[in-house]
């Protein structure tokens, strides 16, 4: 269950403002129907029905949200989630002290409402900070005070446990404000100020910076108005409002961005897709299947089969260090350098020595590629390969078990510029195949973390040793499926299956 819930935190804080809508509204309900508080009730009746219309629209405004991912997305969630409570919150002080008369539980519930408020201004910054992108000394500098603000605060608040110090409650169950209870707004004013001044200063569009700053005029409108009156549940209405406006206006912003950045990822992964063989060559002795599939949009593996020359077949297989567009990128220069130099050097020792070589020239982000590079005599089944830093090859050899090609394992491409590649060669006999793959095969995870493995990867090549390459690819892929149970792939899958007819 544990699990669940922190694999479903979305769910979770849906669930959670919808039981708070519907809790408001049933205490609400309840105040209202007896005939003996009603009249006790009075001029809360207004506040109370800002609780329950509030409770309702945080939860619709929490499900909208769901689907918002990014800068900023989380902390907007436990926005809505705060100003949820905090209106179950002021619907439980006024329950508890206008129908109940208890003294205790309604000093319980306007602390809870305090503290939600200091947790609300925190996460305000947060989420505007990490929205907007401050920087510069200010913003590191807002970073270590405002918490060190708000555990002073929150200590301050804690006291009237002890001693009344901002505020108390009477007999009645009525709160009452002492003559420090200005010491409440310290952290508010300080936090809202630094936060109007980062907001002011950043270089966001106009439209985002109006949306952040409703935030802090809207609530210091309505305390203004109400003069400070605690328990008025209008407040976190201003609160709920610029909620509103800030996810109309910056996740509409931020939505349209993504709109932009997918339409060009889109293409990236069209141009990628296409440096990919469509149909890997096929001759009278071997045959070639192959499957790449990303963890993102594009990625940083690549594998590639070329003939040569009427005799000579290359397989590449390859993995660039990290993900995404930097990945991608590289990974499209490292493709063109080695097929360059395949096509005119016909040893694989060479055209590793001479692409990594070029590869580490203008290379100041520090990427690098593991490879693995072979060339097959198809008149006499020669293959001579060279390793470079990539997993083992897989052989299958008939009336034998899976066995790793491991006689050389050399550096990775890009890393020194003087590394020499040595070769190694393999005869291979009718009815052998070999198995090529990147480290997302072996490495991808179940939900409890486990990895798939090379056991596991062995036995599937096992089992589909008579089977045809690509129903080979397909095995490996569904039973990968089968074990990560849909866990999430952190890292590109590409294989590559040569059978010897």
């Amino acid at each position: 269950m544990i699990k669940w819930l922190a694999n479903n935190r979305k769910m979770l804080g849906l669930i959670f403002t919808l039981a708070s809508a519907l809790a408001s509204f049933v205490l609400s309900w309840v105040l209202f129907d007896a005939q003996e508080t009603l009249l006790s009730v009075g001029e809360r009746l207004y506040d109370c029905g800002i609780d329950v219309f509030g409770a309702f629209v945080c939860a619709a405004l929490y499900f909208g949200s769901m689907r918002q991912e990014g800068n900023g997305a989380r902390e907007f969630g436990i926005l809505v989630v705060l100003a949820s409570a905090g209106f179950l919150v002021n619907e439980f002080m006024f329950f508890t002290g206008l129908a109940l008369g208890q003294k205790t539980l309604y000093f319980a519930f306007a602390m809870t409402s305090k503290l939600i408020d200091l947790v609300i201004v925190f996460f305000f910054y947060r989420y505007v900070r990490i929205t907007l992108n401050f920087k510069g000394k200010l913003a590191d500098w807002a970073d270590k005070l405002i918490p060190i603000l708000a555990v002073l605060q929150t200590l301050l608040l804690l006291s009237n446990i002890f001693f009344p110090l901002t505020f108390w409650v009477d007999e009645s169950a009525v709160y009452h404000a002492t003559n420090a209870s200005a010491a409440e707004d310290v952290y508010l004013i300080t936090a809202s100020i630094i936060t109007l001044i980062l907001i002011i200063r950043s270089e966001n569009p106009r439209t985002q910076k109006i949306a952040a700053l409703t935030f802090i005029f809207l609530p210091l409108f309505n305390f203004l108005v109400t003069p400070g009156e605690f328990g008025n549940a209008s407040n976190y209405g201003m609160i709920m409002m610029s909620l509103i406006i800030m996810y109309c206006l910056i996740f509409n912003y931020n939505n349209a961005k993504l709109v932009s950045t997918q339409t060009e990822l889109d293409t990236a992964m069209t141009i990628q897709t296409g440096m990919l063989p469509s149909i890997p060559p096929t001759g009278e002795t071997f045959e070639l299947h192959a499957s790449m599939n990303t963890a993102k949009e594009v990625g940083g593996d690549f594998y590639d089969c070329f003939m040569i020359d009427p005799d000579h077949l290359c397989i590449v297989i390859a993995d660039v260090s990290g993900k995404g567009m930097p990945a991608a990128l590289f990974m499209m220069r490292g493709t063109t350098v080695i097929k360059d130099h395949a096509l005119t050097q016909h040893s694989t020792s060479e055209i590793l020595t001479a692409a990594n070589a070029r590869l580490c020239e203008n290379n100041d982000e520090g990427m690098f590629i593991t490879a693995w590079i072979g060339i097959l005599d198809t008149r006499t089944m020669t293959l001579q390969y060279t390793n470079a830093g990539h997993n083992y090859p897989v052989l299958l050899r008939q009336g034998s078990s899976c066995e790793p090609v491991e006689d050389v394992h050399g550096l990775f491409l890009a890393g020194l510029d003087f590394t020499d590649y040595r070769q190694s060669e393999l005869a291979l006999e009718p009815g052998d195949r070999l198995f090529l793959y990147t480290d997302g095969v072996t490495e991808a995870h179940d939900p409890e973390n486990a990895q798939y493995g090379e056991e596991r990867l062995n036995t599937v090549l096992e089992r589909t040793r008579l089977a045809p390459g690509n129903e080979v690819l397909e095995g490996i892929l569904k039973d990968m499926k089968d074990f990560t149970r849909d866990a999430p792939q952190f890292d590109d899958i590409t294989m590559v299956v040569l059978t010897v007819k």
